[in-house]
């Protein structure tokens, strides 16, 4: 996953990959972005096959390495898991795009950046950020910048509202689709279907954060 923060201050990080999680005298572990450290394990199925799964437990057998062709990954919720590589049909440049956009046109103070083979996913808190930092600042007499923000990315949930999709590989073209929440509809919905991503970023990004995303059409 390849979360980004709207808070300039705060690195941001590359796509989870073995190699961003830890192996110690423990095993392998890793700590996700609210700071809780979560531990592989590795017991058998009823056949005898390896089963791997992540646990904020460490009793239990312990996995002393990532088996090959699986990967670390975080959803914008910080739940981790092991799953199988996928590849990464987009680029860096791309991501950093959208990235930027964000930053650049969303009405947004937090969001997260999910990327799963040819998709750029946007995340955007699910609660009222700006409502949750008045009040610590008020309760509890803090000064506004990174600190809170910090504290406050602990209890943040994300979901994803906008997704940018390579459907041209040749001519580096993405769709665009919006999450559409509508009860037994909620799913993707298409805004355009295919076109410059600079362009498109331009257009669809000033939408996050306001009113006018849900009118989005």
């Amino acid at each position: 996953m390849m979360t980004v923060r709207a808070d300039s201050e705060w690195p941001r990080s590359a796509a989870l990959s073995p190699g961003d999680s830890s192996r110690t005298s423990m095993g392998i572990e890793h700590v996700n972005r609210r700071g809780d450290t979560y531990y592989l394990h590795q017991e058998k199925t009823k056949t005898g096959k390896p089963k791997f799964f992540f646990s904020r437990k460490q009793q239990g057998t312990l996995a002393e390495a990532i088996p090959d062709g699986f990967e670390v990954y975080e959803n914008p919720n910080a739940q981790v898991f092991l799953r199988k590589a996928l590849p990464r049909l987009v680029t860096e440049e791309e991501i950093a795009i959208v990235e930027g956009g964000v930053r650049k046109y969303a009405s947004v103070s937090h969001f997260l950046i999910d990327v799963k083979e040819e998709s750029i996913v946007v995340h955007l808190a699910n609660e009222d950020t700006s409502f949750l930092e008045d009040h610590a600042l008020n309760r509890f007499g803090l000064m506004p910048g990174s600190v809170v923000s910090r504290s406050m990315e602990r209890f943040l949930s994300y979901l994803p509202m906008m997704r940018f999709t390579l459907v041209d590989e040749q001519n580096r073209r993405f769709a665009v689709d919006r999450w559409c929440f509508r009860g037994s509809i909620d799913d993707w919905f298409p805004l355009s279907g295919g076109g410059d991503l600079e362009k498109l970023v331009a257009k669809y990004c000033p939408h996050l954060g306001r009113e006018s995303f849900y009118e989005l059409m």
